[in-house]
């Protein structure tokens, strides 16, 4: 009968498919964003100085990491029913999402104040106000990101105590009253936790989308040729920028669904979730290294290093042999 109920448990080979697809993703992205952090953490140490730009995604890549391995160490946890241990993660989790989105819709601000070519004077203001608060800006998300992570926790473990007192001294129809209440009331603040600085950084990016588009229109007026090296950036940043719009909509839209309960998903299907919704802001990652260039460079050095530092073990490796076998 054992052995039954533990098949019965055993996840189906649909489900398993979806796991091992997400636990490719996550430790894809966590590679990703850990290879940003170590390049910009080492020019950042040694120059004691960071670009704005470089400082923005710094701090994005490592809170993504540690959004990669939350959620990676909360869905497997909650598989094997550690139920305590996935609270105080989820708990960690919502302040690190919180700090996510706000970074992202920083350097979504950022790139459009410093790329875009308006001749509006409240972008030259920006242009020469932004640099300089970046620091201000950074450690204000770190701020409310707390805020919003605290208030919602202790809101949760105070509902919990309430409902299971209540539910103790009998009074289940009051408990549910309160249930009830209180997600009508949480809902709409972890919502607009999430729908201000993703509205920023959708206003920043449709703004930097309709920039780019207009300038390379007019490029191509005095440069028909498609090959020309600015046409083709200008077209790649397009691309790339509407690639991500379209991702990173998709990520918003899944946590709304999932924070306000739309559907129940079955459990293969819940695996599926997690791969679709963490898709975009992995892939966010590759199009951040290939689009710059102190990024890439690094990144062809150090493939460029290993071949070389293999052969150079291998060549040790077989000189000791051949002195070891020598007379």
């Amino acid at each position: 009968m054992n052995l039954e109920t533990s098949w019965e448990k055993m996840p189906s080979s649909l489900t398993l498919i979806f796991m091992v697809i997400f636990l490719l993703e996550s430790l894809a992205a966590m590679s990703q964003n850990g290879f940003i952090v170590v390049v910009l953490g080492r020019e950042w140490v040694r120059c004691r100085t960071l670009p704005s730009g470089d400082m923005i995604v710094s701090c994005l890549a490592a809170s993504r990491f540690c959004l990669h391995g939350m959620a990676l160490l909360s869905n497997f946890m909650s598989l094997f029913n550690f139920c305590s241990q996935v609270s105080y993660l989820g708990a960690l989790w919502e302040f690190i999402n919180s700090l996510t989105f706000w970074l992202t819709a920083w350097l979504a601000a950022f790139y459009c104040v410093k790329i875009s070519s308006f001749s509006h004077p409240i972008f030259f203001w920006l242009k020469w106000r932004l640099s300089r608060s970046v620091p201000r800006l950074l450690l204000g998300s770190l701020i409310i990101s707390v805020v919003t992570g605290i208030s919602s926790v202790s809101g949760n473990i105070i509902l919990m105590q309430m409902i299971a007192s209540l539910r103790s001294h009998g009074n289940h129809t009051l408990a549910d009253r309160i249930r009830t209440f209180s997600w009508h009331f949480f809902l709409p603040q972890d919502v607009l936790a999430m729908s201000i600085p993703f509205l920023l950084f959708l206003v920043s990016t449709l703004l930097l989308m309709f920039s780019l588009r207009r300038h390379l229109r007019q490029m191509r007026a005095h440069r028909p040729g498609p090959h020309d090296p600015s046409t083709q950036a200008h077209t790649m940043a397009l691309k790339s920028l509407t690639f991500f719009l379209v991702f990173y909509i998709s990520y918003f839209l899944s946590l709304i669904i999932t924070v306000m309960k739309i559907t129940t998903l079955q459990d293969q299907w819940h695996w599926a979730w997690e791969v679709v919704t963490y898709a975009g802001i992995c892939l966010h990652a590759s199009i951040l290294v290939l689009s710059s260039p102190k990024l890439r460079k690094a990144l062809k050095m150090r493939l460029w290093k290993a071949p070389e530092k293999r052969w150079f073990i291998a060549s040790i490796n077989i000189n000791n042999q051949y002195q070891q076998t020598s007379p």
